[in-house]
């Protein structure tokens, strides 16, 4: 499945929040393009790319192996929760999930 976000928060630190949120995956950094990732783990792969968007936004898309809502799917959006909290730290977003 596809997923995409975008944010006000810097490639960097997205990267950062990254690394930190998927800690029990392994982490294999993807030479290909510097700012990229590639988790698996018991739930499936998933691909992270992030990429500047004109301005000061960044896209985030993830890419899972896995078919329709899956866990890790799950997982990719409730990350998404967690960017847009490091940029508004007094937003109650909530995954409903």
């Amino acid at each position: 499945m596809r997923h995409f976000h975008r944010t006000h928060c810097s490639p960097d630190r997205v990267l950062e929040i990254a690394d930190a949120f998927f800690p029990s995956l392994a982490l294999a950094r993807t030479s290909v393009q510097p700012r990229a990732r590639a988790f698996s783990g018991p739930l499936g792969t998933l691909t992270l790319k992030i990429r500047p968007e004109g301005g000061h936004a960044t896209i985030i898309e993830v890419d899972t192996d896995q078919m329709g809502e899956s866990r890790l799917d799950r997982n990719v959006k409730r990350f998404f929760v967690q960017v847009h909290r490091v940029e508004d730290p007094a937003s109650s977003l909530e995954a409903a999930y």
